[in-house]
């Protein structure tokens, strides 16, 4: 037997826009049109307090505070009708706080657990200036109790410190101190604490904040904000670094605390990074990592896989951990972001955010709103919307939350996928059928056996060429138009996959979908299709509806059409002046000044320099800037349809740097050269070569001129000498006064023989 939702797809000439089906002559009393609706169960107003100092006779419980309105609401939905509900956030002032310290006890933590022994107080102090209702609890961790992570010998699990250092036994994780009010009792259970000590960096924080996050009951959470304050001076161990100990069975995240011991560390792995995101964000527990500066790019990156979490710089000593504290808090506590629970198949949720000083957000943003002071009031806008029916058309719930937080709004999601008139004024055996059928909704569904519109025919009669005649639009058309099947001299249109298009018309010869498109919508967006035919909205035309009626978006910065220079087509200028460009003709990209009036915002988008570096993001995103290599791969005049101004500029260090500017219809496009063309400095190198060795020739030339000049300086004196000498008589004369020593006698005798 037919279904209900089989005979309306069948007779799809029932099913119709509202305005069509008016065409067709139904009254209004006759559409059946169901609409989405909304209640609000509960809806408590934020809470209005004010701190007080001393003591509150009526200080409300934690669980009577509100934050978050609505807290309850119904939404009935139908099929791509979306359904949107208001939703308002404040921060209470004076909200209780959980916090959780806990702390790395491996050796090279000792001189930090000194600082922390008296941090109970201390802390109590700095928190009670935001809250008067605070709970402070300690915890330690060091390492999974099996080899390698600590050493087995029967002497190293009762000392596993060397020399005289006297430490205690190795452990996972132990809940030193449930959460309480009382900081002395904090200040004297942390003194009694001893280091411990493990063989490898890496520690086994992972299961300590497994443990803190399942373990409510024991660790004393309260429904109010919790903040677990994770100290350490190393990395971390994650799921699969237990197979190093012969671990291999998966974290079960549940709580294993025997006499406040984590006893399953041997047991079960490590727990995943997404695994610890789950159970933190399941139990509203804000983190803040304090970890040495060493370690900082870690913690950095897994604080953004974890939302609602923080991490600062811990000194060597831990000796600002309480400033770390509160600056770590007020960070998370400054910001809400809203999650949802997991969604039914077919429907889809959209944010939108009021927040502070009138900034509002969209899309991915809109979940969230930042710089929240106590008392501020922010308000969400959530669009729900589906697609089909849903799990058959059974209720289901979806909670949001903001993360961190403990209230939730509970939304109950009703799927409307069937008509009222269902069950309403059914007649079994109606004459109106025939007596061959059930009279609902205003049509016929036929027993079996039996079809038509009014169960006249048989099943066996279908297939008659007399009833096929009558289906045809012509002789010369395919049954049906080839988009349904004839039953009973009648056309039944086929059923598309996409409940949203039908085929209609006495022969199946009309749609919805088949009409003219333009931006990839049917009749642009702005229209609906009969017939294959795009009935325009107001104000717009054209075959696909894509021509705006509209001359607003037309209108100059002066008020004027196109700028006076140009006509308004559809909404969008055309240029008459061919010089004059953009969507309203008042971009004149070959103008004098161009150049000029685009140069700091090229300077600082280009190169990170110049009068406009700070408000570049702000002031100079108007334009798609593209950078090229030299100056011979910017567009040329002739290599575009539109005009291309060429520009060049200089800055303040004398540099020069090419771009071209021009409008490609309505995007305004920028080439410039990647790099600046500065002048060249002087190369001292071979200046003060050059110099030296000028001074060295210059000194060589001196000497050898020097040298010259004095060969022939006595050469000359030389030659002067010899000329003197050649001249001169005293040497062949005698002198006057000269007087030999030798006197010689000749004998007269002697002849001159022998």
């Amino acid at each position: 037997m037919p279904t209900y939702e089989q005979i309306l797809t069948s007779l799809s000439t029932r099913c119709d826009e509202v305005e069509s089906l008016k065409d067709r002559g139904c009254n209004d009393s006759q559409i059946q049109n169901p609409t989405g609706k909304k209640w609000i169960i509960t809806n408590k107003r934020v809470t209005n307090r004010k701190k007080v100092t001393g003591v509150e006779t009526n200080k409300p419980k934690p669980e009577e505070i509100t934050q978050i309105q609505p807290q309850k609401l119904r939404l009935n939905l139908r099929s791509g009708q979306p359904q949107s509900f208001d939703l308002k956030f404040k921060r209470a002032e004076d909200y209780p706080i959980d916090l959780y310290y806990l702390m790395d006890l491996s050796y090279s933590m000792k001189d930090d657990l000194e600082n922390v022994k008296n941090l109970g107080t201390s802390l109590m102090l700095e928190m009670k200036k935001i809250t008067s209702d605070f709970h402070i609890g300690f915890g330690s961790f060091v390492e999974k109790t099996v080899m390698p992570y600590i050493s087995t010998t029967p002497s190293k699990l009762l000392n596993p410190c060397t020399g005289d250092q006297n430490c205690t036994s190795p452990f996972s994780y132990k809940n030193v101190l449930s959460l309480t009010s009382d900081g002395n009792m904090f200040n004297s259970l942390v003194g009694k604490q001893q280091i411990s000590g493990n063989l490898d960096s890496p520690e086994g924080g992972f299961d300590a904040i497994m443990q803190v996050a399942v373990c409510g009951k024991e660790i004393g959470w309260r429904n109010v904000t919790r903040l677990l304050v994770f100290s350490t001076d190393a990395g971390f161990h994650f799921a699969g670094d237990g197979k190093l100990g012969g671990i291999v069975l998966p974290n079960d995240g549940k709580c294993h605390l025997e006499d406040n011991v984590y006893t399953m560390s041997h047991y079960y792995d490590y727990p995943s990074i997404a695994h610890l995101v789950q159970k933190l964000s399941d139990n509203n527990i804000q983190t803040i990592f304090a970890v040495t500066e060493e370690f900082q790019p870690v913690y950095q990156e897994l604080k953004n896989l974890i939302p609602k979490s923080a991490v600062g710089t811990l000194s060597a000593n831990s000796s600002n951990v309480i400033n770390l504290i509160i600056d770590a808090y007020n960070s998370l506590s400054s910001e809400v972001i809203l999650d949802n629970s997991k969604l039914p198949e077919g429907v889809e949720i959209e944010y939108k955010s009021q927040c502070k000083n009138g900034v509002v957000n969209d899309k991915d943003d809109g979940r969230k709103c930042s710089n929240i002071s106590i008392g501020d009031e922010v308000n969400f806008n959530i669009t729900v919307t589906s697609k089909g029916c849903p799990n058959e058309g059974k209720s289901e719930t979806i909670k949001i939350k903001p993360l961190g937080f403990t209230e939730e709004v509970e939304i109950i999601l009703n799927f409307i996928c069937d008509c009222q008139c269902q069950n309403n004024d059914v007649v079994k055996k109606s004459e109106k059928c025939s007596l061959n059928g059930t009279f609902e909704c205003g049509a016929c569904r036929c027993f079996e056996g039996r079809v038509g519109r009014n169960c006249e025919c048989s099943s066996n009669d279908m297939a008659t060429d007399d009833m096929d005649q009558t289906c045809r639009k012509d002789n010369s058309t395919d049954i049906c138009s080839n988009n349904g099947e004839c039953v009973c001299g009648t056309c039944e249109c086929k059923k598309r996959p996409n409940p949203e298009e039908r085929y209609s018309g006495q022969f199946c010869e009309c749609d919805n979908f088949n009409c003219d498109r333009s931006e990839n919508k049917l009749c642009g967006g702005n229209g609906r299709c009969v017939c294959r035919e795009c009935i325009c909205d107001p104000m717009w035309s054209g075959r696909a509806c894509d021509c705006s009626l509209d001359n607003s978006t037309c209108l100059a910065t002066n008020k004027q059409i196109c700028n006076g220079r140009g006509r308004c087509e559809c909404g969008v200028c055309k240029c008459t002046d061919p010089k004059f460009q953009g969507p309203t003709c008042e971009t004149c990209p070959t103008c004098p000044g161009v150049c000029a009036e685009h140069k700091l915002c090229v300077q600082c988008r280009a190169f990170g320099t110049g009068e406009k570096m700070k408000t570049c993001k702000e002031e100079c995103s108007y334009f798609n800037l593209i950078t090229v290599k030299d100056r011979n791969k910017l567009p040329q005049p002739n290599d575009y349809p539109y005009p291309v101004m060429h520009c060049k500029e200089r800055d303040a260090n004398d540099c020069w740097f090419y771009y071209t500017y021009a409008v490609n219809d309505t995007e305004r496009e920028v080439h410039v050269v990647d790099k600046l063309d500065c002048p060249s400095g002087p190369d001292i190198i071979p200046i003060v070569a050059g110099v030296v060795a000028g001074i060295v020739l210059i000194g060589l030339a001196l000497l050898l001129i020097w040298k010259l000049l004095m060969i022939i300086h006595d050469r000359r004196e030389f030659a002067k000498f010899e000329k003197e000498k050649m001249n001169a008589k005293w040497d062949t004369g005698e002198n006057p006064i000269y007087k030999s020593a030798v006197t010689t006698v000749v004998n007269p005798k002697y002849e001159g023989k022998c």
